[in-house]
């Protein structure tokens, strides 16, 4: 049976009580994962972090374990007022028996916005995909400082914000939640600010991170060190105003581990899609690192030879930009599951 329990850094460990939401949980979750020493935890963060590197964990779960968490915030912060400090990201988390002979693998089983407003700046000395930034000058004057205020109808599912100088004067769109970033503390002793990211994940701003998306992290230390932030209610592709609908949320995750397989870059999988998401300057090259993997992917799992794998991609495959405004740019190459076989037994 699994057990449940409350955790914060400042409590951990405490008694353990049943939980009987866990039954309901236990559908979504894939067999490998369904063993009596799995357990259930709550775990409340009391403060974010700035960088992915090795760190203390400030929460440790075993491979099947499922966490429900929320995103970090504070009073007076970036969501609540104009110049308010980013927040942080949560974590790290430490997964038992995780090695970098592994793969970490992130089930997003939860991902709900939990506050009725979602805020998307604009920076003239920040970043932006298409306006002079402090990062690339141009012969025109930066954009003026905005901030936009968007409210959020839960109920609803949908974002909300006046335009009282555009003739709608009020515009309303679906709301597709995702995580902007997840990571695992990168190899040997690099720290990454949180705004970067690269092989072990972090700021990739892809939408296709969102509730039912599996994500595959590569593993540089044992435990993974799992880290989780930055919650947008809504982003278009390639982020091109530096921000999405930056906002909170409650989230749950099922954590995992292929034993004996090692990854290169993140991957992920939802019930249409294999992806893998490649993240470096220039953007061209952040294309190349994902398609290569992809085609690898193909012909390591699939059975696919090498130049086939390159064709079918070439003309089944969907490409998302990401983000065009972080240190590195990242880009998902996609493959359609419906044109997969059977994954092959690698002996």
């Amino acid at each position: 049976m699994r057990s449940f329990s409350f955790i914060t850094p400042a409590t951990a460990p405490i008694a353990r009580a049943a939980l009987p939401a866990a039954a309901a949980l236990l559908l979504l979750l894939p067999p490998l994962a369904r063993d009596t020493a799995a357990e259930q935890h709550k775990f409340k963060p009391t403060h974010g972090v700035p960088t992915f590197k090795v760190r203390e964990p400030v929460l440790r779960i075993k491979p099947g374990d499922i966490v429900e968490t929320e995103s970090f915030s504070k009073a007076d912060d970036y969501y609540e007022k104009a110049g308010g400090a980013w927040p942080g990201e949560v974590g790290p988390f430490y997964i038992e028996g995780v090695t970098p002979k592994d793969t970490l693998v992130v089930k997003i089983v939860k991902l709900r916005p939990n506050r009725a407003t979602a805020v998307s700046a604009v920076n003239p000395m920040g970043i932006s995909a298409v306006a002079g930034d402090g990062r690339t000058r141009m012969l025109n004057d930066p954009l003026p400082a905005r901030r936009f205020v968007w409210q959020l109808d839960l109920q609803r599912n949908v974002g909300i914000l006046d335009l009282p100088n555009s003739a709608s004067k009020r515009i309303e769109l679906p709301l597709k939640p995702m995580l902007g970033r997840v990571a695992v503390a990168p190899a040997g002793e690099e720290s990454w600010g949180g705004l970067w990211p690269g092989n072990f994940g972090g700021n990739m701003d892809a939408s296709d991170v969102r509730e039912g998306t599996t994500v595959y992290l590569p593993v540089f230390h044992d435990g993974a060190l799992f880290y989780f932030g930055d919650v947008h209610a809504l982003q278009g592709d390639g982020e091109i105003v530096g921000s999405g609908l930056e906002t909170t949320a409650d989230v749950t995750f099922q954590f995992d581990v292929i034993k004996g397989k090692a990854i290169r870059w993140p991957r992920y999988e939802d019930n249409e899609y294999i992806m893998v998401a490649g993240s470096i300057r220039p953007l061209v090259d952040a294309f190349r690192i994902a398609h290569v993997e992809l085609i690898e992917w193909l012909v390591d799992e699939y059975g696919f030879e090498k130049m086939e794998a390159y064709q079918v991609v070439s003309q089944a495959g969907v490409t998302r930009v990401a983000n065009v405004v972080d240190p590195n740019y990242t880009v998902v190459a996609k493959f359609p599951k419906s044109a997969l076989p059977p994954k092959v037994e690698r002996r």
